[in-house]
């Protein structure tokens, strides 16, 4: 039975998990879009975050903190508003990737010690909300994009595995992690 279906013999139900997910998405999406916010804004702005990426191996370090605040504030907003929600998601899932791998991923899972447990709840969320779609509530919906052609299996597709290659295939070109010191 599709979503569908459900939601014309059970009219209530689809309503309130359209609210649920409505509610997670916008709230994870401006969380993210705040992150980005940030780069461009915030502390050392973006000459921080681009010694920060260089520092990591993510070179050229300033290109790269205009894509990551770029993308964290669009894929953000565009996660938001529900709008063409398994690409914002797959975006998400490949910053994510990137993020988990380059910052967290030597400091074991817990976030409590900078592990990349954060970074894998915000691509869950992100693929699973491309696999249910994105409720009423949304742009996509609004404008008549929520159809198992872009959402069900074809929307976890796209976000997990479309993110992952992205992902993956900026580190492959552009992560050149430093050469640990002698002394450390």
């Amino acid at each position: 039975m599709l979503l569908a279906d459900i939601a014309t013999e059970y009219p209530f139900w689809a309503e309130r998990v359209s609210l649920g997910v409505g509610l997670i998405r916008v709230l994870v999406g401006l969380t993210l879009a705040a992150h980005g916010y940030g780069k461009f804004f915030k502390g050392g702005k973006i000459p921080g975050t681009a010694g920060w990426f260089d520092s990591m191996g993510m070179r050229p370090g300033k290109v790269h903190a205009y894509l990551a605040a770029s993308t964290e504030v669009g894929a953000g907003l565009l996660f938001a508003l529900g709008l063409l929600t398994p690409l914002a998601s797959a975006a998400m899932v490949a910053l994510m990737v990137v993020a988990g791998w380059t910052v967290h991923r030597n400091n074991g899972f817990f976030i409590v010690g900078e592990g990349w447990e954060y970074t894998f709840i915000l691509a869950l969320i992100a693929v699973g909300i491309a696999t249910t779609g994105p409720g009423q509530y949304s742009l996509d919906y609004a404008f008549g994009l929520t159809d198992p052609d872009f959402d069900g299996i074809n929307g976890l597709l796209i976000a997990a595995v479309g993110g992952v290659v992205a992902g993956v295939g900026q580190m492959a070109i552009f992560y050149r992690p430093p050469k640990p010191s002698a002394d450390g």
